[in-house]
């Protein structure tokens, strides 16, 4: 393959008009003096090579490098709209944990006005019922007493007739049986058994 570029070149040379180039491609030490004709193809073959890459690669290079550079402005248009989605998220959030503790706050006040009052009510209302209770009970002692006086005169009045039928061996008409019951009665003192009655 050497032989063949050294004879391309020696061509070359030839036609250019440089005898002594053909001499120092035959001994291999053409890389050191290179020749006009291996500058000029290598220079051709460096031009088409560009040309080729900057109508076929280059494009193509460069609309990917775009294409790569479009992608990574709206990656990064995309992580700046979803951070400030992300801020404006995080300030309604905090906004509505106020808010939450604020209700929360006002919730347990509420409760708290809401059990004093029931006290109070309960309170009220077992002070009520407790002095309903005492009056009842004093309006059934009252009864009670009067129906022990009521009990007890009856007692006083036959224990009288029956003392006095037995002493006067005579059974009494209607009338002395009345005035005896009124006598007995009247010397009998019931105001101390009516007043402990109502102290109790």
């Amino acid at each position: 393959m050497l032989a063949s570029l050294s004879s391309l070149l020696g061509s070359g040379t030839g036609a250019l008009g440089a005898p002594g180039a053909h001499v120092i491609a035959s001994k291999g030490s053409f890389l050191i003096k290179p020749g006009i004709g291996l500058m000029i193809w290598t220079l051709l073959v460096f031009g088409a090579t560009m040309l080729l890459l900057k109508r076929l690669a280059f494009p193509a290079i460069s609309a990917a490098l775009d294409r790569r550079q479009k992608a990574i402005e709206e990656s990064i248009d995309t992580a700046e709209r979803t951070r400030i989605e992300a801020d404006q998220i995080l300030g309604e959030y905090r906004e509505r944990l106020k808010e939450a503790r604020a209700q929360a706050d006002e919730i347990v006040q509420r409760a708290r006005q809401a059990a004093e009052v029931h006290e109070h009510e309960a309170k009220d209302r077992g002070q009520e019922l407790l002095a309903e209770a005492a009056k009842r009970a004093e309006r059934d002692i009252d009864a009670a007493s009067r129906r022990a006086l009521e009990d007890i005169r009856r007692e006083v009045a036959d224990l009288t007739i029956m003392a006095t039928e037995k002493v006067t061996r005579k059974t009494l008409t209607d009338a002395d049986q009345r005035r005896l019951v009124e006598e007995a009665l009247g010397e009998m003192d019931f105001s101390g058994i009516s007043s402990g009655a109502q102290q109790n």
